[in-house]
């Protein structure tokens, strides 16, 4: 069982930055990709990004890509989505999911664990 616990969002205006952190509860291993999901209001939730256990793979949605960039610290368990340039489109809660297929995918099924949730709001 892998518990996962997000953190860093808030209320920020357009054109802010703002860096999410997540935190598994276990030491995860090479088969462990983290991925970064988020949910507006009224709509279904959608892959933002991932990354591989290596750090090598990495995905991104198309509308985050150039402004978002996702980490990992394999040593502390954690993952972190630095993002820049953000927009109103962007405000959603988003959840951390951790899956053992060692890949990244963007099917919300391929992830096995899942946090609460941290909201990010942008104002216009």
């Amino acid at each position: 069982q892998v518990q996962v616990e997000e953190s860093g969002g808030g209320l920020v205006q357009t054109g802010d930055s703002l860096r999410l952190s997540c935190k598994a509860s276990t030491r995860t291993t090479s088969t462990h990709t983290m991925s970064w999901f988020r949910q507006a209001a009224g709509k279904e939730r959608e892959f933002v990004s991932g990354i591989s256990w290596s750090g090598i793979n990495t995905d991104y949605l198309h509308s985050v890509k150039g402004r978002f960039t996702v980490s990992r610290e394999k040593d502390k368990n954690m993952m972190y989505l630095q993002m820049n340039g953000l927009k109103p489109e962007d405000t959603a809660l988003y959840y951390c999911a951790v899956t053992q297929f060692g890949t990244v995918s963007r099917l919300t099924t391929a992830y096995a664990w899942w946090g609460q949730g941290t909201q990010v709001t942008v104002s216009s």
